[in-house]
């Protein structure tokens, strides 16, 4: 683990006849994610780059995972310092996340978690569970996860109690962006305790190989390029729609991701691909994303729903040129108006596709100084030590 850090060792117990302190290692325990390393999905990505970060600051912290996400082969009991415990999930859509949530906190007590740190709103249906066995809870609000298409009626008010519990009886929340502070002032007058604290991004080493785009059959900087799971709200089918009618030559589309659960979307939208000559890639990571990244033309995320999208930080990290929907978690101050097109508007994606892809080929430099991961894990511990005072 890494060296200790004064700030998180804190007075686990006071002996009132005594003037003697006992001090202990601060322990997080971190649940609602599916779990790291290498695991499709945005909050997976945020935990996979936050919690080394924070390990090294000198807390002792355990990610909680969800087995029915867990590779065969994957052995893994720790991650650079931090600790991974699998717990049952179902792998059922509507049950995985509330049976794990519930699970895991109760798991999370048995580990002696000084703070429990819920990620979602789903999963933050568990914290007055957390409350009530001693533990302190901070949870992050990664996003109105109510408004995404895949959820029917029920899911969607249980998101919503969720999203409740969170601006009731979390010790501390975490927003990552200002739209989501916004919805927590105005919904449940909840601005106390909660902190702003952005997604972060890596500068990347860009990638100088080019073999994995030659075995898709791939040219550098002519092709378009998208990155999400395949679910409705990334609003993949229009994409492809709007290239297909959009004047592409000599580009092509890449779509790389995957569903976590296969359903009648997924298969359509695969089969809408193929059937248009999409590149699809399946989950990606590593090396391989790097190139795709690297020599991409353009790239595209016309999502109806966003917390604060860590693919598209990603994105502006590699100087790519980005067309994204106009969604207020879309429009961030480092991009310009030109990189915006008419959420769930199929005509004005075509008419922008154009515009961009006519275009000469132009690397962006983009300021992301606000999104230094380094930063971000010295702020959020500074919010578990706040919790741990309190």
């Amino acid at each position: 683990m890494g060296g200790f850090h004064r700030s998180t060792l804190f007075p686990r117990s006071h002996n009132l006849r005594s003037t003697l302190f006992t001090y202990q290692v601060m322990k997080v325990v971190v649940i609602g994610t599916r779990g790291i390393p290498n695991i499709q999905g945005g909050v997976e990505t945020h935990c996979e780059e936050l919690y080394p970060r924070i390990v090294k600051l000198g807390a002792d912290v355990t990610i909680i995972r969800r087995t029915c996400h867990i590779p065969e082969n994957d052995n893994y009991t720790e991650y650079k310092g931090v600790k991974l415990v699998d717990v049952y999930a179902p792998k059922r859509k509507s049950l995985e996340a509330i049976v794990h949530s519930v699970l895991a906190t109760f798991k999370a007590k048995r580990l002696g978690a000084d703070i429990v740190h819920i990620h979602a709103i789903g999963p933050s249906l568990c914290c007055p569970l957390a409350r009530l066995l001693g533990m302190k809870v901070v949870s992050t609000n990664h996003g109105p996860d109510y408004d995404r298409q895949k959820w029917g009626t029920l899911a969607k008010t249980m998101l919503r109690i969720g999203e409740w519990c969170q601006a009731h009886f979390a010790n501390h929340i975490i927003s990552i962006s200002n739209v989501i502070t916004q919805i927590l002032s105005h919904n449940y007058n909840r601005t106390k305790r909660v902190s702003l604290i952005y997604n972060g991004v890596n500068i990347p080493e860009k990638s100088t190989s080019t073999d994995y785009l030659s075995s898709l059959n791939l040219e550098p900087g002519k092709y378009v390029f998208a990155l999400a799971r395949f679910v409705p709200e990334k609003r993949f089918d229009l994409l492809i729609k709007a290239f297909q009618a959009s004047h592409h030559s000599g580009y092509k589309l890449v779509l790389a991701g995957d569903a976590d659960h296969e359903n009648d979307f997924s298969r359509a939208l695969k089969a809408q691909a193929k059937d248009a000559g999409v590149v699809l890639t399946g989950f990606v990571k590593g090396e391989k994303l790097n190139q795709l990244f690297t020599n991409a033309g353009l790239f595209v995320l016309p999502s109806t729903h966003e917390g604060l999208p860590i693919s598209l930080l990603e994105a502006m990290s590699y100087s790519i040129d980005v067309l994204v929907s106009d969604i207020p978690a879309n429009q961030l101050e480092e991009l310009t108006e030109a990189d915006f097109f008419h959420v769930d508007d199929m005509a004005h994606l075509t008419a922008k596709l154009n515009e961009k892809l006519s275009a000469p080929h132009r690397n962006r430099q983009y300021d992301l100084s606000r999104f230094n991961w380094d930063h971000i894990a010295q702020q959020t511990l500074s919010v578990y030590e706040e919790c741990l005072k309190k």
